[in-house]
């Protein structure tokens, strides 16, 4: 029985039919839902819708079927229309013939826009702002109107329609799909709160009612930066947090005393907590700068429409739409000073991914510190110590490698290269529109929510549980020569190198061979660590030029 349906399955297919169907399947003991789909739309309950392009499409389209699968039941499609001609479109699926012609023009990233919760919720709320500005300027009834408001809130509210949104999020066309994707979602389910069917769309139509006094080229940018923004809170706390962390732990060790390495070479004594403070310094500065710079996405050019000049729209539709965005968002949209620069300037985005890339730098730097100071435990710098969160090798037993802060690296090194992939795609403008928009806002999007992910991870299993190993840090400093720098406000250069040239010779400590040259306790209280971590009053000395002999040469009257 199985297998003379899936063979009628496969013969719909390669006659080049668009099918769905509901399948119920029972799975050994456990009552679940089986899938037998071909790439397509979902429904609307709880089985698995599918559907299948024509001949040649099979390498995604698959039909996968479990065993003991019972069919009960066949949906029908709907036959939509374009330029191209038509298309058959599965019946209970929102989109409509312009979404399902990416669908088959697209396959690219794999990641739809249902991958982007707040690019949906973005679009549905441009489109609200523009249905509220058409209402107010009396080009929409009401009825149409509060259809396309409802439909719009479905999606702001929830995200049980976003599945729906099924283009690849590149795309060519500078996100014309990504807005015709929205346009007929919001036009079925308008029609479907009108009692309409779906894909009925004489009372609400994509584009001349859900579209109204707009272009992709002013609504899809639109949505593109409200959805950085919807986005940006959780990374700005994100950021925050590990600041907040590197903090606490330089509080933490802020009496445990080790040196300081310039080039990876000893250079002067330091406190740990110093350290980890100037982590989370270098942090905070771009933590203002994340804050202050996200206003430039609130410049929206909607009511430019196409290139900037406004054909099709209202002469106050721009000023209207802007005004609803902003009432609906409480933030402080505007418009821009020259519509047909706008049009073409991908400016806010590449500023923004910018600060991305900074922090990504930042961050991975500090990550390349951690693990220097923890490398070891015996044969390297053995300073700190970070959590254990899985064995590391699979052939050298005990070993526990510093895995967070290399997934961290990574996730810096991908928002630096696709910074680059930014910059290159807003550089491409051509004349008065960016069509390579889509795969700004897909790193754009992606490198925000690699970001925040990251640093969570970073934050929780990382640096919460970093430890010190105090006798470590004071051991370097006690054998390191490089302490002969504090001692350069009472011997001066010439003497200091001196003793420093002797004690790397001998091994004899920089106390003991300074002591030629000046008193034991004048040296001791310069060798403290308080006083070589930070600065203090001086008094004026001359410069010598020569080193002169030892107090003990003095003292016999050598010279």
């Amino acid at each position: 029985m199985l297998r003379s349906t899936l063979s009628r399955a496969t013969k719909r297919l390669r006659d080049g039919l668009i099918i769905e169907r509901n399948i119920i399947g029972i799975i050994g003991r456990d009552l679940r839902a089986s899938e037998a789909f071909v790439e397509g739309a979902r429904g609307e309950d709880a089985v698995t819708k599918t559907t299948a392009t024509p001949v040649g499409v099979l390498r995604k389209n698959r039909v996968r079927a479990f065993s003991s699968v019972r069919w009960e039941q066949i949906e029908s499609t709907r036959t939509e229309s374009d330029l191209l001609g038509t298309m058959e479109i599965p019946s209970h699926a929102l989109y409509g013939i312009a979404t399902a012609r990416a669908m088959e023009n697209y396959d690219i990233t794999g990641n739809r826009l249902s991958k982007y919760p707040e690019l949906v919720r973005a679009l549905a709320l441009t489109k609200k702002a523009c249905a509220t500005a058409n209402r107010r300027i009396g080009l929409l009834d009401n009825e149409v109107y509060e259809a396309i408001t409802h439909a719009c809130d479905a999606l702001i509210e929830s995200s049980e329609h976003h599945h729906h949104f099924t283009v690849d999020v590149i795309q060519g066309g500078a996100g014309t799909s990504t807005n015709m994707n929205a346009n007929e979602v919001i036009a079925n389910l308008a029609a479907r709160k009108l009692g309409l069917p779906i894909g009925d769309y004489a009372v609400v139509n994509p584009n001349d009612h859900v579209n109204l006094c707009q272009s992709t080229n002013d609504a899809y940018p639109t949505a593109a930066k409200l959805a950085v923004v919807l986005r940006h809170s959780s990374l700005v706390d994100a950021v925050r947090g590990v600041i907040t962390s590197l903090r606490a732990k330089g509080d933490e060790f802020e009496d445990v005393i080790k040196m300081g390495r310039t080039q990876l070479q000893d250079a002067v004594p330091m406190t740990l907590g110093q350290e980890f403070h100037s982590f989370a310094a270098t942090l905070a500065a771009d933590l203002t700068y994340l804050e202050r710079n996200i206003d430039q996405m609130y410049e929206m050019n909607l009511g430019g429409t196409a290139i900037g000049t406004s054909i099709c729209a209202d002469t106050s539709f721009a000023d209207e739409a802007v005004r609803a965005l902003s009432e609906l968002t409480g933030l402080p949209m505007r418009s821009p000073n020259d519509f047909i620069e706008a049009s073409s300037s991908t400016s806010s985005f590449l500023l923004f991914s910018n600060i991305l890339r900074r922090i990504a730098i930042k961050i991975s730097k500090i990550c390349n510190d951690l693990r220097l100071l923890s490398s070891g435990p015996r044969c390297g710098l053995n300073e700190i110590n970070l959590p254990a969160v899985a064995p590391g090798s699979s052939i050298m037993p005990g070993k526990i490698n510093p895995v967070i802060p290399e997934v961290m690296n990574q996730v810096c090194f991908q928002i630096i290269g696709t910074d680059a992939s930014i910059a290159a795609a807003s550089e491409a403008a051509q004349l008065q529109l960016n069509v390579f928009e889509p795969v700004i806002v897909y790193n754009l999007l992606n490198n925000m929510d690699m970001l925040e992910r990251g640093l969570n991870t970073l934050r929780t299993k990382c640096i919460d549980g970093i430890t010190a190993n105090p006798e470590v840090c004071k051991r370097s400093v006690d054998n390191s020569i490089g302490i002969v720098t504090a001692l350069l406000p009472l011997i001066g250069y010439k003497k200091s190198s001196a003793v420093a040239k002797e004690a790397l010779a001998t091994g004899r400590p920089v106390a003991e061979i300074a002591a030629q040259y000046a008193k034991p306790d004048e040296i001791a209280q310069l060798l403290r660590p308080q006083a070589m971590t930070r600065a203090r009053k001086l008094e004026k000395r001359g410069v010598c030029l020569d080193t002169p002999a030892p107090l003990e040469a003095q003292a016999e009257g050598i010279i």
